[in-house]
């Protein structure tokens, strides 16, 4: 069997010598017998695949058994005419006697109907599925591959597993390409053979009365015959072999072999084959019909009690049939890789409408694989927060250009993209209006407009700040991501962090966890401080600090505020105005009392509680103060005292968002505090 490549080398270099070399009547036998045989092969095999892969080299054969079948219509065609009444082939003597009667007007009527159902039914409609499954399969390749990427960056699987689904979405795509093609071998196959089968005949004819001297009649009943009969010879197994591709083709959605499927689809809902039953044995006493056919209708309501025997309880219910015999069933979700299967476990997932899978497939020029992960990168270096590879898939349920941003599978974000233009940004500072589709810058929610690449330079002379739909893409990520920050550190990313501290200073990791402090508390300190904005990248010092004040207190609002006093220059340092002073909007003395003493709930739960009407009336001066200071050109801070900032803190990103709140004690010695306004009530 080593050298089995070499013989099936040699069979085919054979099929083409058998259309030049005589051959006995016996092997033109051996050889339609052999050809019907590997017919029903190939026809069975494809009931039996569940993929069609399982079968790859299928175009292949299918060209071969069209080859060998056209080159014994020429080896038959060629004994035929030159033996005529000699002709001593069994196979074809028996389909031209036997199978049609020894009747050659019947049996180019039967051998014509075969072609046709062949030509027009089975083979046109195989040839119409190939064709869409190339197209889709084709269409759906980047999208798969993307998916393959995802799940191998998201750590899902393996490089070796990846290889080799990218390597089965290859192949499908190159079987589906080669079935759309091979498909014509059929169509042509059919058309062959009625042009060779009247050929024959009028050959035969000829023939027959010039050489053989035969009547009209004779010659007819001869050549005629033994023609149909080669040409049934031929269709049957062409038939066979052509309801092969159209099983293959068909077969898109299958789970299990052809057989099964049938008989578990058919026979699932029984109320189906009890009403089939029941009106079939009504059609055979109560019309003039046949008893057979009450007959069959017995069979049908027997198969239906049969299957009803081994369907589920809940299903016997819907069909109106009681069955007391208990029928075993697996556990679900018994075992932990089942379970894992349902949990959801990316941390940040983004979805795209199949419009953008040409921005994220790299065989098409697209980065935003790229992109994503050096956003990933920005978000470590600038928060010092390690984000989980992120999951990016194709979604049918989103609009072609349109984008979804998920944290631990709640939507947060969703913007529409138009790849082939770009983005004028409008930053405050425009001269006039640019030609194109309003819209909404969705990172900041600045004023914009989709303009074509050809607007570009009159948009930039405008003042408009220009950037591409990926860049828009990476923008809108990062704010979310910096904003949504808190809720990313998650157990898994927190143990990261944990490991890479250790590499460096294992000592502080096993001083502060567990013995002061447990993990979850340290975890909540540092998305106290990045729901805030404040970058958590210094890490061996926010340790520090909390081993120093973690022994006497596990107040986690009062350590995040002593991490914060730790961090201060830092924090400083990123709300200093172009004269090196922060300058800010101040709480009255008299208001920071009041709102001192609304402080209400105990630990992590106390906020600050006010009056509707003083804390709308607070909400709006402080929003007048903040807006006459960006009027000035400066940044909007809020600052108070150290006992209030936490609380006012979150009261005020209630109502304004992404406003720092600050503490006097955050503010270094040898920084100056500039007092730009102060709400009073």
């Amino acid at each position: 069997m080593r050298n089995y490549d070499v013989g099936v080398s040699l069979l085919v270099v054979a099929i083409v010598l058998l259309m030049i070399i005589p051959v006995p009547d016996w092997a033109l036998d051996l050889f339609q017998i052999l050809n019907i045989s590997l017919s029903m092969v190939l026809m069975f095999s494809t009931l039996y695949i569940r993929n069609a892969l399982e079968i790859s080299s299928f175009p292949t054969l299918l060209l071969i058994m069209t080859l060998f079948r056209l080159a014994l219509n020429i080896t038959s065609t060629r004994l035929i005419l030159l033996e005529g009444p000699k002709f001593s082939g069994k196979v074809i003597r028996t389909f031209g006697e036997f199978v049609v009667g020894g009747n050659y007007i019947v049996g180019l009527i039967v051998f014509t109907i075969i072609v046709i159902i062949q030509f027009i039914v089975i083979t046109r409609g195989a040839e119409r599925i190939s064709e869409v499954a190339a197209r889709f399969t084709l269409d759906a390749m980047p999208g798969k591959q993307m998916s393959v990427d995802a799940d191998l960056n998201a750590g899902l699987i393996t490089e070796e597993e990846a290889r080799k689904r990218r390597e089965d979405i290859r192949r499908e795509a190159d079987f589906y390409g080669a079935m759309d093609g091979a498909s014509k071998f059929v169509r042509g196959d059919a058309i062959a053979s009625i042009i060779i089968t009247f050929v024959n005949i009028i050959g035969g004819l000829i023939i027959g009365m010039i050489q053989h001297k035969l009547s009209a009649t004779e010659a007819a009943q001869v050549y005629t015959l033994l023609t149909v009969g080669d040409g049934l010879v031929s269709q049957i197994p062409a038939l066979m072999v052509s309801t092969a591709t159209g099983i293959i083709v068909s077969r898109a959605a299958s789970q299990d072999n052809f057989g099964k499927e049938i008989v578990s689809e058919l026979s699932k809902e029984t109320k189906v084959l009890y009403l089939t039953g029941g009106v079939l044995m009504f059609l055979g006493f109560l019309t003039p019909l046949p008893i057979t056919t009450a007959v069959v209708g017995s069979l049908f309501l027997f198969a239906a009690w049969y299957a009803s025997r081994g369907v589920p309880q809940e299903a016997l219910a819907g069909a109106g049939v009681e069955e007391e015999m208990e029928v075993p069933s697996g556990p679900v979700l018994s075992t932990p890789e089942e379970v894992a299967e349902v949990i959801e476990s990316d941390t940040v997932e983004v979805e795209i409408g199949y419009g953008l899978i040409p921005l994220a497939d790299p065989s098409q020029g697209g980065d935003l694989l790229e992109r994503i992960t050096m956003v990933r990168k920005q978000l470590a270096f600038e928060m010092g927060l390690v984000v989980s590879p992120i999951r990016i898939r194709d979604s049918i349920l989103l609009k072609p250009n349109e984008y979804v941003i998920k944290i631990r599978g709640a939507e947060v974000a969703r913007y529409e993209l138009m790849p082939n233009r770009l983005l004028a940004i409008n930053p405050g500072m425009v001269s006039g209006k640019i030609a194109g589709v309003p819209t909404k810058e969705p990172a900041f929610g600045l004023e914009a407009y989709w303009i074509d690449e050809s607007l570009k330079d009159e948009a930039q002379r405008l003042g408009y700040t220009i950037v591409d739909p990926p860049t828009v893409f990476a923008t809108h990520l990062t704010e979310i991501l910096k904003r949504h920050a808190h809720e990313l550190l998650g157990v898994k990313e927190f143990e990261l962090l944990i490991e890479g501290l250790r590499q460096k200073m294992p000592k502080l990791v096993d001083d502060l966890i567990p013995n002061v402090l447990k993990e979850s508390e340290v975890r909540k300190v540092l998305q106290n401080l990045l729901r805030e904005g404040i970058s958590i990248r210094s890490l061996p010092l926010i340790f520090e600090t909390l081993l120093e004040y973690g022994e006497n207190t596990k107040d986690i609002d009062y350590l995040t505020e002593q991490v914060r006093r730790a961090l201060k220059r830092q924090i400083i340092g990123q709300l200093l105005a172009d004269d090196g002073k922060v300058h800010a909007v101040a709480i009255d003395s008299n208001l920071e009392k009041q709102l001192s003493e609304s402080i209400t709930g105990e630990g992590e739960d106390r906020t600050i509680a006010m009056n509707p009407d003083i804390l709308r009336e607070f909400i709006d001066k402080l929003s007048a103060e903040l807006e006459g200071m960006m009027k000035k050109g400066f940044s909007p801070v809020v600052v108070t005292s150290g006992a209030l900032r936490p609380y006012l803190s979150r009261l005020i990103y209630r109502f304004i968002p992404n406003v720092p709140v600050i503490a006097y004690e955050e503010i270094p010695d040898d920084i100056s505090l500039q007092i730009e306004g102060v709400v009073r009530l």
